[in-house]
C-alpha cells in the first residue's frame, strides 16, 4: 500500500478525503487507481500539479516506482515571473 495525500484543490473529487491508501507500482498506476476510484481525478490533475514521492519533488515522475509504504503528494504547480 502507498499513502496518497490529496491536495485541497482536488478534495471535492474525493468526497473531502485528505488521504487515500492504495496499491500501485508507479505514479502512473497511482493516478489510474485514483481516477478509477474518483472519476475525473486524472483530468483534474492535468499538468497543474507537481509530484513528490517520499518528500522528493520529481520532474518526470510518471514511471517513478512506488515501493510499499511510499507517500505520494500532488503539489499545485507554481509559476511566476513577469
Amino acid at each position: 500500500m502507498i499513502h496518497v495525500v490529496i491536495p485541497s484543490g482536488l478534495r471535492k473529487l474525493t468526497g473531502g478525503a485528505e488521504h487515500v491508501e492504495l496499491v500501485a507500482k508507479d505514479v502512473r498506476g497511482a493516478v489510474a487507481a485514483l481516477d478509477a476510484r474518483f472519476p475525473g481525478f486524472a483530468e483534474a490533475l492535468g499538468a497543474r500539479f507537481a509530484v513528490a514521492v517520499d518528500g522528493e519533488i520529481l520532474q518526470d515522475a510518471w514511471h517513478e516506482p512506488l515501493p510499499a509504504g511510499s507517500e505520494l503528494h500532488f503539489l499545485p504547480a507554481l509559476s511566476g515571473g513577469a
